[in-house]
């Protein structure tokens, strides 16, 4: 994937997240100097299968599981100090070495105990689906600048101000949902005291080092969490997470040029899932549904979920293509598919009786948008042992050819199993 003129590559999901972003950068990640997270937080949750063990990875890169891979968590990421020295623990207990390889930026917002409370008390949390992290309020803490920065526990003064008008303003919200929780300034800074030290240990400028990485002519992959279609200006809002997970956040969550990046990899499943709430037009009805939603597993890894499962939709993932400027895709749990008698494809919408060949922005429009569904034979083949293009059956060859043609971009890459090893490279670069 890297070479002389792609030396950064972002990595972004292109459906509605859980695409097996977390597979793609730790296979990519054995070639990179690299790994940066630049957006998101504790929400999502990333998945990596290695030999008989499994790894969640909620905030660390996914980078961390290969040794001598640089990490860093980056300023577009809010960040859950106490859960992620939990994950870092975990990781530790498991033989994987973290000291000296992880940075986090010195600019990222804090989620606070106050933010998860404010989030499990909405009701218009819980309609549009939230997990409930606390990701929400800290963004919107960091808009309207009364935010906790990593780098704002070097000033004590300044942190008990910061931290003094969250919880007022906690408070204030918490009381208006008729919540009984409430937010206490000391109880807020002991907590940061207590994992303050050891969070600055780890903080650095970020956006400097990768900077620097990239100048050097390192290799670096960029992390994304959820999925294109729940960013927050081009997602199915309101339907949506609350940062942008698209390619153009990841300049901007990690503090480089756009210049710097070179190349996108979309990630998309062989089907479509999304989790909670919010337009899906191309959802299977039972009994199909849940048979699908068995042979994927398809459970949330942080929350457990199950997902909304539906046939892959070209208008979602060419909509994906556009906004992201993806130059390749990674296509993902194809096995899934390998025992349907009949597969559909959505080649485009209607809504009272108009075709629609484009994403539409409207809600309205996709809540009563009717899939055109193009339907194939499926291959009724075990695909889980192919390791190159030319082992896959026939019938799925076409499936991925039509894809492409669809999409109008090349697919660099397909997963048809958990493992490591279960994964096909189609072309040897996404530039």
């Amino acid at each position: 994937m890297f070479d002389t003129t792609t030396r950064t590559v972002v990595v972004v999901g292109a459906q509605w997240g859980d695409e097996g972003k977390g597979k793609l950068v730790d296979v990519l990640a054995e070639r990179a100097d690299w790994v940066v997270r630049y957006q998101g937080g504790a929400n999502a949750g990333h998945t990596v299968h290695i030999g008989d063990r499994s790894f969640v990875l909620h905030q660390v890169p996914s980078g961390i599981l290969h040794e001598g891979v640089r990490c860093a968590i980056g300023n577009g990421v809010v960040l859950d100090p106490e859960t992620l020295f939990h994950e870092i623990d975990g990781l530790v207990e498991d033989g994987v070495e973290v000291e000296g390889r992880l940075y986090v930026s010195e600019r990222a917002q804090l989620v606070l105990p106050y933010h998860k409370a404010m989030d499990q008390a909405s009701a218009a949390s819980k309609a549009i689906g939230t997990t409930g992290r606390g990701i929400g309020p800290t963004y919107e803490d960091k808009i309207a600048r009364r935010g906790v920065r990593v780098l704002d526990l070097r000033w004590p003064e300044r942190l008990r101000e910061q931290v003094t008008r969250g919880v007022a303003h906690a408070n204030e919200r918490l009381a208006a949902m008729g919540s009984d929780v409430r937010a206490n300034v000391d109880d807020t800074l002991e907590t940061l005291g207590r994992v303050g030290p050891r969070l600055l240990a780890l903080a650095d400028d970020v956006g400097l080092c990768v900077h620097n990485a990239v100048k050097s002519g390192a290799a670096v992959l960029l992390e994304g969490a959820q999925g294109s279609l729940l960013d927050v200006d081009h997602g199915t809002y309101p339907f949506v997470t609350s940062s942008n997970t698209t390619a153009g956040g990841a300049a901007v969550g990690v503090g480089i040029g756009p210049r710097a990046i070179h190349a996108a990899l979309g990630v998309v499943k062989a089907y479509t899932t999304r989790v909670g709430n919010g337009p899906l037009p191309t959802e299977l009805a039972e009994p199909l549904q849940s048979e699908v939603r068995k042979l994927g597993n398809e459970y949330g890894a942080t929350t457990g979920r199950p997902r909304r499962c539906g046939w892959f939709d070209d208008v979602v993932v060419r909509y994906a293509a556009r906004v992201n400027g993806l130059t390749g895709l990674a296509v993902t749990k194809l096995d899934v598919l390998d025992t349907l008698d009949r597969i559909a494809v959505c080649t485009s919408y209607e809504v009272d009786g108009e075709r629609y060949t484009e994403f539409p922005a409207d809600l309205e429009l996709l809540e009563r948008a009717v899939p055109v569904l193009e339907w194939t034979d499926g291959w009724k083949t075990d695909t889980s042992t192919a390791r190159s293009l030319s082992d896959l059956p026939s019938a799925a060859r076409a499936y991925l050819d039509r894809m492409e043609a669809a999409i109008d971009v090349p697919i660099t890459y397909v997963s048809v199993g958990t493992r490591r090893d279960q994964i096909i490279e189609a072309r040897a670069s996404v530039a």
